[in-house]
This record gives C-alpha cells, sequence and structure tokens, in this order.
C-alpha cells in the first residue's frame, strides 16, 4: 500500500541564535492537512538513536554523517548537500516495505504525527481521515480530558490561539462602538473568549507533562516528547498565558474607564442643569444657549481638532518625549563628564613627564658647567 505521508524538505533556514545553526523545515502531506515541522541536525541524531534503539535496526538509508571540518552555517554547497541527505533518509523511512521504522514512537514524536497516521490497518486510510478530521473540527472535544497526541496538542493550541484572537477583535470592536449597549456585547463576547482560552491553557499545561513523559505507555498510548520540543511548547504556552493576561487587563481597564467617562458625564450634566436653572432665573425665563468646547487654556493648531481625551494623549506623549530627551542629555552630560575627567588624568600625566624633562634639564646644565669649568682649568 502506498504511504499516505508525503514528506520533503523544501527549504532551510538560519537560526536567530548566538552561534546560529541551520534549520531544515520538514513538510508533511497528510490526507486532510499538511503541515511543517522544523528540525536541526541534531534532532536527527537523537532521533536516529532512539529509532534503532526501539527497532534494533538500521534505517534502509544511513543518516548523512557529521562533518568536522565544515559547517552548514558558512556553507552553502554542503548545506544543500546535507538538505538532500536528510530528505533521502526520511523517504526511505516512510516508503520502506518493512512498516517497523514508521510505527515506532520515536518517527511519530519526531514528526509530530497522530497515532492513527502512523498505523497499518486495512482500514489505515479510513482511519486516519477520520482521526485528522476530528483533530481539525473539534480538537478538544474533550476539554477536561488530557491530550495524549502530540499533533492533536497543536490543533488544540491552534484553536485557543484563535480564541485569543477573537478576544482581541471583540476588545478593539469595543474601543469602537459609541453605544453603551454595544459597548456591553463586545465586552461579554470578548470574556467568553478569554474565560475558553484559559480553561483550554490548563488542558494544555496538564497534558504537556503528559506528553513529557519518557518511553511509550501502551495502556494510554502516551507518545514522548524530546526535550527541545517539550521546552518550545512550554515557551508557547507562557507567552500564550501572558497575552491571555494582557487582554483580560485591557478588559478590566476599558470597563473602568468606561464607568468613569459615565460619571463625569452624569456630574456634567448636573452642573449644565444647575447653570441652566441659575442662567433662566437670572434672565426672566429666557434660556441662553450652552457654550461648547473647552474654555480653559489657549487653543492651537495641534489641539484645536482633538477632543479631550486626544488632548489627554498627546499631553502624555508630550511629556514622555520630554522625559527622553532628559534622559539623553543625561547621557551626553555624562559623557562629556567622562571626557573632561580623562583630559584631566592625561594633563595630570603630561605634567609629570613636563617636570621630569625639566628636572633631566637641570641636570644636564649642572653637568655642562662642570665640564666648562674642567675645560677652563686645563687651558
Amino acid at each position: 500500500m502506498a504511504p499516505t505521508i508525503e514528506i520533503s524538505i523544501p527549504t532551510t533556514t538560519l537560526s536567530h541564535t548566538s552561534p546560529p545553526h541551520t534549520l531544515y523545515h520538514i513538510t508533511l502531506r497528510l490526507p486532510l492537512r499538511s503541515f511543517t515541522v522544523s528540525k536541526r541536525y541534531s534532532d536527527f541524531a537523537a532521533f536516529h538513536s532512539d529509532l534503532i534503539s526501539q527497532t534494533d535496526i538500521q534505517p534502509p538509508v544511513p543518516l548523512p554523517s557529521k562533518s568536522w571540518f565544515s559547517n552548514t552555517v558558512s556553507n552553502d554547497r554542503f548545506r544543500e548537500e546535507r538538505r538532500r541527505g536528510l530528505e533521502a533518509y526520511l523517504r526511505a523511512i516512510n516508503e520502506a516495505p518493512d512498516a517497523r521504522w514508521r510505527t515506532s514512537s520515536a518517527w511519530r514524536a519526531f514528526l509530530n504525527l497522530p497515532t492513527a497516521a502512523a498505523t497499518s490497518t486495512s482500514n489505515g486510510t479510513s482511519n486516519t481521515s477520520a482521526r485528522l478530521h476530528a483533530a481539525i473540527t473539534d480538537p478538544g472535544s474533550a476539554a477536561n480530558t488530557a491530550i495524549t497526541d502530540p499533533t492533536l496538542w497543536l490543533d488544540y493550541y491552534r484553536d485557543m490561539k484563535s480564541h485569543l484572537h477573537d478576544a482581541r477583535l471583540q476588545l478593539s470592536r469595543r474601543d469602537q462602538e459609541t453605544t453603551p449597549q454595544k459597548q456591553h456585547e463586545s465586552s461579554a463576547q470578548a470574556k467568553t473568549s478569554l474565560i475558553r482560552a484559559a480553561s483550554m491553557i490548563t488542558t494544555l499545561e496538564e497534558s504537556l507533562k503528559n506528553l513529557g513523559s519518557r518511553g511509550t505507555q501502551e495502556s494510554s498510548k502516551l507518545l514522548s516528547l524530546g526535550d527541545g520540543e517539550l521546552r518550545r511548547r512550554k515557551d508557547l504556552l507562557i507567552n500564550a498565558r501572558k497575552e491571555r493576561d494582557g487582554l483580560e487587563d485591557l478588559l478590566h481597564a476599558m470597563a473602568a474607564k468606561s464607568r468613569l467617562d459615565h460619571a463625569v458625564a452624569s456630574v456634567q450634566d448636573k452642573e449644565a442643569l444647575l447653570k441652566a436653572s441659575g442662567a433662566d432665573s437670572a434672565n426672566g425665563g429666557r434660556r441662553t444657549p450652552a457654550r461648547s468646547g473647552r474654555v480653559l487654556g489657549k487653543e492651537t493648531e495641534r489641539t484645536r481638532e482633538l477632543d479631550n481625551e486626544g488632548v489627554l494623549q498627546l499631553q502624555q506623549q508630550t511629556m514622555r518625549d520630554q522625559d527622553q530627551s532628559v534622559e539623553e542629555l543625561m547621557k551626553i552630560i555624562i559623557r562629556q563628564r567622562e571626557l573632561g575627567t580623562a583630559i584631566h588624568e592625561e594633563l595630570e600625566i603630561q605634567n609629570e613627564l613636563l617636570k621630569l624633562a625639566d628636572e633631566d634639564t637641570d641636570r644636564l646644565n649642572a653637568k655642562i658647567d662642570v665640564g666648562k669649568k674642567r675645560i677652563g682649568k686645563i687651558s
């Protein structure tokens, strides 16, 4: 039966770490989806060792050997040769008649494959399609159940990120709404998305502990992940939790600002009513039109077209710019002081040298006088 997975390594990139290393982007095409896994050569070497230890047999194509005299970072030709070699290595395992390598937990964990995608049964294609369809349409159908498959974990993570994205969109929409009812609806939808994302993050954290267990537990079908992949997924969850907390803080800040605006508007309305009542009484019942706009301070070209909130933001931005200018000026003053100190030290050294030169000159003049006296005596 032809393999249900197509594997290729079309591209490579250099990491932004120090020192840099080469990342090989493995593209996998499954019946209902495609995704990419990025690995470095050391990941291939660790996977090769795990594969041999689990199957007790060498893969059909040997792993490209490590070179001690050249590296893939500075040598484009060597990087391309290694890319082709690693691609041939994976394709040979994927297309081999012997399925022992493909059914090992090392193969599934290395490529982040779901369990059903690697099993070869009589109805293997239908099982694969059904499993992948469930992962795509509802990867977290059992929210309180631990996820035991690395690929399903990633699908569940993407679903959680979509909820965070929806919450961010609702907060942006709330900021643009003008009526309190619309603002309340957007806030409620954002809150719902944030609560859903929080529960999913907790599920992902608990599932990651199970995925990090060493070895394969046949009873629960838990797949293990490498240390590097575990660290990467933990970093993803940390960033996701920070993003979720930031969005929740923004939601609370918007709600507090809305309450404050309503309170200020209520006070202003009461003051306007009191002023209008006093003016009507003074004018014998005639109502005078209220004056609109800001009356304190002096308008400028920058503030004339801004509302009160815009003027406040402009003032805050101006204060930040002034603080930054003061910091830059402080850096310049400190630098000038350092230069002055260095010049002072250099002048002291030059003065000491001049004193030594004066002393040497005095000694030389004394010797010349002694020599002249001796010449006078001889003559």
